[in-house]
């Protein structure tokens, strides 16, 4: 007689996870994103006991390396991150038996929620071995998550700090020195002194290293010209990886302008925002709701001391209150909608503009729906708020050439400095 009895398949069982064990001898490999910030949470993890490498390679081949391995309806960001893992694991430089990679998850309406399924996916091709690790609290991928412990959270949650600070003063100082590379030396002794921060405790004590970062970028010489000042908003990968936008800071740079990047920080107080409105708007409720209201505005708090340590030294302008980008997105568009970067990229472009920061490139990433609405989709609404907010959207996919982009940019800044050219005369 026939056997009909069904078997149970665990699915779990077709990827390699992460052990405990493995942390001692595996290398883990974390994709460029952020080069201010990764530097520093790289020495963090290996504080912690980890072995991880940041990827810097930013060569044609990755993007190549993405879409071998990708659906041509993945978005960019993901077809980024998963060229650049396999064109690490085929370097040569790592031994593939004894290399794990890693990815944030943000458990969100938004394909970075399957990032880690996408990457398995593609390596089960050539490197089945490898196992992906998620970074997340939303109680995805259990079973191979990166164990948090609270001294990782903390220091994680200072580095992040600290990587805003540098980047901010970076974009600030960069433009106008007057001996060419004087600000880079700076960013890496900043860079080796965060380091040893957290080698000898001190990074609890960030008024300290707030105003030992701004003396350090003040040794700079620099000119007094005026320089147009840009935003760069966008999905977040886009917004900040030089892999994705094209050195989109760099370019800015090289055009005579300042670019203005807002903090990582931000996005994570969004995304605590929202865990909060959950139960607002949609009577979700969580059992770590306490803590998420208590992380929220214990990072406003130390936010807003560092903006008075900016304040008080006189020459950075400090970075965006969070509670002010939060109000100007009520004047824009509802925070229930936070699909993506959701009501965060509009209340980006309003608060730039309330601070005398008019000209915006908008990153549009390839496949990244939420973004077209909330980004391209409130352009319109942003320009008859503020009369001269003068925003560029640029899309980023493998088949846009960087002329064609830069092109665009080009021409935002053209506008960007007859609208300056009209502003003195009138002040004249």
């Amino acid at each position: 007689m026939e056997n009909t009895e069904k078997k149970t398949v665990d699915l779990r069982d077709d990827y390699p996870r992460f052990k405990p064990e493995m942390k001692e001898n595996y290398t883990i490999l974390i994709p460029t994103m952020l080069p201010y910030h990764f530097e520093v949470l790289e020495h963090v993890f290996e504080k912690n006991g980890y072995h991880v490498v940041l990827l810097k390679n930013t060569t044609r081949a990755v993007i190549d390396e993405g879409l071998k391995h990708t659906h041509n309806d993945t978005c960019f960001p993901a077809l980024c991150v998963i060229g650049q893992f396999i064109d690490a694991l085929k370097s040569g430089k790592y031994d593939v038996n004894r290399t794990a990679v890693i990815m944030t998850q943000t458990g969100g309406g938004c394909r970075a929620s399957n990032y880690v399924p996408l990457i398995r996916k593609a390596l089960k091709a050539e490197f089945p071995q490898v196992p992906v690790l998620s970074v997340n609290f939303s109680g995805l991928e259990k079973d191979s998550g990166l164990p948090v412990t609270l001294p990782l959270l903390l220091q994680s949650a200072f580095a992040i700090l600290f990587g805003d600070i540098m980047m901010s003063l970076y974009n600030q100082t960069r433009p106008y020195e007057v001996n060419a590379g004087d600000t880079d030396k700076v960013r890496l002794e900043c860079i080796e002194y965060l380091n040893s921060t957290f080698d000898d405790g001190s990074y609890f004590k960030y008024k300290k290293v707030t105003k030992a970062l701004i003396d350090r970028f003040k040794k700079v010489e620099v000119t007094k010209e005026e320089k147009i000042k840009v935003g760069i908003v966008g999905e977040i990968y886009v917004k900040y990886s030089p892999l994705a936008n094209n050195h989109l800071e760099e370019f800015l740079i090289s055009e005579g302008c300042e670019p203005l990047v807002p903090s990582l920080m931000d996005f994570i107080l969004y995304c605590l925002v929202n865990t909060m409105n959950d139960k607002i708007y949609y009577g979700r409720k969580t059992k770590f709701r306490f803590a998420f209201v208590f992380a929220y505005h214990w990072l406003l708090h130390v936010q807003k001391n560092i903006e008075r340590m900016y304040k008080k030294d006189g020459r950075y302008v400090p970075m965006h209150d969070f509670k002010h980008v939060r109000s100007c997105a009520n004047k824009v568009i509802d925070q229930g909608v936070k699909m993506g970067e959701g009501w965060l990229i509009p209340a980006e472009m309003a608060a730039m503009a309330e601070t005398g920061t008019e000209n915006i490139v908008c990153a549009q990433p390839f496949g990244c729906l939420p973004n077209h609405i909330v980004g391209k989709g409130t352009i319109r609404t942003l320009k008859s708020m503020y009369e001269n907010e003068n925003i560029v959207a640029v899309d980023y996919d493998p088949s846009a050439t960087k002329v064609n982009q830069e092109n665009r940019i080009k021409l935002m800044i053209a506008t960007a400095r007859e609208n300056q050219k009209k502003k003195n005369n009138a002040k004249a």
